[in-house]
This record gives C-alpha cells, sequence and structure tokens, in this order.
C-alpha cells in the first residue's frame, strides 16, 4: 500500500505571516492537530502542531498581560527541520519513520508542491484495516519453520475448513532465527476447527490453546 491510497488531500495550510493567535483558532475550528506551514510557491518551509502552539501561547491566568505573543508570527515558533514523503512511498516504510524520529504527522510533497499529509491516527487505521482487524473473525498463530511453499500449504489446511483468510502477518520468532510466527486472521467466530485441522498436519499452533493442548 502507498501513501497515496491512503493520505489526507484537503489539507489545511497557513503561511509564515500568518500568527499564532490564527493558528490556534485554525486548530480549534478545524480539529486538527497538524499545520503545514507554505510559502507563496506551495513549497512547504515548516509545521505546526497543537502542543507547539500550547508551548507558545501564554499561560491562561496571563492571557490579558501577554497578548502580543499571539500576534507572533508562525515562523518565529514553527518546526523547519520536517520530513516528508512522497505519494508512492510505502506505508510500511513511513510508518517506521514515525516510529524512529517521534513524528506525528507527514507532510506529502510531490514536484516540491504540498498533495497531502498523513497523520499517526491514518497509520493506525490503515494498519486495522490490513490486519483484518475491524472485521468479524479469529486470530490464529502459528509458529513454522522456515520453509518454501509452508503458507500455501497452511491456506490448504485452512480452506478444508471452509474458513476465508482475512489477512496474514508474518513475524520473526524472538527464540529462534530459523522459525517464523504466522498471525492468520480467519472468518469464523469459532476458530476450533481450524486449529485442530492444523495441529493434526503437525504444525504448532500458539493461539488459541485448545483444551487439553500441550503447552
Amino acid at each position: 500500500m502507498i501513501l497515496e491510497e491512503i493520505m489526507k488531500t484537503e489539507v489545511i495550510i497557513l503561511a509564515e505571516s500568518d500568527t499564532i493567535k490564527t493558528a490556534i483558532q485554525t486548530v480549534n475550528e478545524k480539529k486538527i492537530r497538524h499545520i503545514p506551514i507554505v510559502n507563496t510557491d506551495g513549497h512547504v518551509v515548516g509545521l505546526i502542531t497543537d502542543r507547539d502552539l500550547r508551548d507558545a501561547a501564554p499561560s491562561i491566568f496571563r492571557a490579558e498581560e501577554h497578548q502580543e505573543d499571539l500576534e507572533r508570527p508562525l515562523s518565529s515558533i514553527m518546526q523547519k527541520q520536517i520530513i516528508t514523503g512522497h505519494p508512492l512511498d510505502f506505508v510500511e516504510e513511513v510508518s517506521a519513520l514515525f516510529y524512529e524520529h517521534h513524528i506525528s504527522c507527514l507532510p506529502v510533497i510531490k514536484e516540491k508542491k504540498l498533495v497531502g499529509i498523513i497523520t499517526e491516527t491514518d497509520l493506525l487505521h490503515t494498519l486495522v484495516e490490513l490486519t483484518g482487524a475491524n472485521q468479524p473473525g479469529s486470530q490464529v498463530e502459528i509458529r513454522v519453520p522456515h520453509r518454501t511453499g509452508l503458507l500455501s500449504e497452511i491456506a490448504t489446511l485452512i480452506k478444508r475448513r471452509n474458513s476465508n483468510i482475512n489477512s496474514i502477518l508474518v513475524y520473526p520468532d524472538k527464540t529462534d532465527q530459523a522459525y517464523k510466527v504466522l498471525v492468520i486472521r480467519v472468518q469464523t467466530m469459532n476458530p476450533t476447527a481450524v486449529v485442530q485441522e492444523l495441529r493434526d498436519a503437525g504444525h504448532e499452533v500458539l493461539w488459541p490453546k485448545l483444551p487439553g493442548a500441550s503447552l
């Protein structure tokens, strides 16, 4: 999946010369947390978050005494070192950027112009969709060795029980690099028959544990 498929294209923007007061009003009215700052050419030159605004605004107890703080231009507080993405970037790689750099949003740039924005909420929603967690079903976890054709074999076993697969995730086994863990969302609320089919075929099912199954 690429950013172009999930990014918001209607982006609220402000200019460097706009005031902190304007930004606060915009954040409150539009119920957003991030505002890209663009110049007259449409190039992104900064970024403002709701946290930046809270830090820059005067205390509510002394707001009347420091009204001049609210009239400062956004250029005085905006983040200037910004990580950006491209519409064709993969969602998985962008998620790694969010994690590594502790960012909460990513402006999306094409031909030097702002064309969209991605937030951590967008990524979380996409993760839910990719894992199938928003669909009725059950999760089955299987520990398997690295072997060609194994995924096809397991899918065939699940098919025998007339159960569709909503999603498949693959994780490394932290205890043994020769193994991996398949996390499969199957379209059934009772995976007992699927689990038994897998066990009968000799596969190590980590979850769910059936009564009487060895740990």
